[in-house]
């Protein structure tokens, strides 16, 4: 982190340092300060913003402003230059999602300014209230309590889970779309998406377009007929915990900006939930979580074309980050995929 005085009447202004070539550009106290006038008014001024940390997309900052009672929550998405084709204005598809999120509303933050005219700083920018408690995945989340004590955290992520993947939607695909007539349609174009963006950044997307080539042909897909809502990127890191609770509570849920029509097998969450077997993580699917998986033939042939979707966007996500030996382990872990596949 790095501390600094801002230049808009010496704003108390914290940073995360990056390199210069690093994914997640600058914000300085010069942006804040124009999205603080342009969502509060001309006399709003910032008293002190701090980057927050954990997030690896948009740009994230605790901002205390004159004028409001509590620090507000200012979010810059990536110049829309650097989105990968397959991530494209994310945040418009949060800020689409959020009367479908309506059956988890108490535990997401309200959003009070968004702004896609590029006309403050060149990006897309939201700003929304401050969640209440600690992070799940900081110090005094999840790791706070024993160990037994976290299958009620998972308990509640799989009925949280539950709830959003019951909504009905219009279309398969992205919330704010394109919208595909069928769930084989959208996930041809997801997986061709990632292809394109690996092709973009120099890696090898061969093994990716084979995965497209067996969803061409999969009949499994074509069993989905209902869009359901899928939360995108549900898990521990974006989830908070209140503070103190004799158990691990969860007490909010951010940054669904992943959210789509489809299959809820094919949902982030779900994949996390699988990841660990034979651990506190099992608690997810008890019957007063989320409740058994379809285990059937064609739900197992449509699991292993989400898993490979999945490492390709992991892929992309170790590449952006600069982790080779990451993107080096997701062609490993689809060779094992495309064999069970084939």
């Amino acid at each position: 982190m790095h501390e600094h005085a801002g230049r808009e009447r010496c704003m108390e202004l914290t940073t995360i340092e990056r390199s210069a070539g690093a994914f997640q550009k600058p914000v300085g106290a010069a942006d804040l300060q124009a999205i603080c006038h342009r969502a509060f008014g001309r006399r709003a001024r910032v008293v002190s913003a701090v980057e927050l940390g954990g997030g690896m997309y948009n740009n994230t900052f605790r901002v205390a402003v004159t004028g409001q009672d509590r620090p507000v929550v200012v979010r810059v998405a990536p110049e829309p230059g650097l989105q990968f084709r397959s991530e494209r204005q994310l945040m418009r598809n949060e800020y689409a999602s959020i009367p479908w999120l309506s059956v988890i509303a108490p535990l997401m933050p309200r959003v009070i300014a968004t702004d896609w005219s590029h006309e403050v700083i060149g990006r897309d920018w939201m700003i929304q209230t401050l969640l209440d408690g600690s992070p799940a995945a900081g110090p005094q989340g999840l790791s706070a309590y024993p160990r037994p004590a976290w299958r009620t955290f998972f308990r509640q992520m799989g009925t949280i889970a539950g709830r959003v993947h019951g909504v009905r939607g219009p279309h398969f695909g992205p919330v704010a779309g394109p919208g595909y007539a069928t769930w084989r349609q959208a996930v041809i174009a997801s997986l061709e998406d990632i292809a394109t963006d690996l092709d973009a950044e120099g890696l090898n997307a061969a093994d990716m377009r084979q995965v497209v080539a067996v969803a061409m042909q999969e009949p499994a897909l074509d069993d989905i007929t209902e869009p359901r809502l899928l939360a995108g990127d549900l898990w521990i890191v974006n989830v908070m915990v209140a503070e103190g609770a004799p158990e691990p509570t969860i007490s909010g849920v951010l940054d669904l900006d992943r959210t789509l029509w489809g299959d809820p097998a094919a949902d982030w969450t779900i994949r996390m939930a699988l990841a660990k077997p034979g651990t506190e993580r099992d608690a997810f699917w008890d019957s007063d979580g989320y409740g058994p998986l379809d285990r059937s033939p064609a739900a197992v042939r449509r699991s292993l074309i989400y898993q490979a979707r999945h490492l390709g966007a992991v892929r992309l996500e170790h590449h952006r980050l600069g982790n080779a030996d990451g993107v080096r382990s997701t062609y490993d872990d689809m060779a094992a995929v495309l064999t069970e596949l084939y």
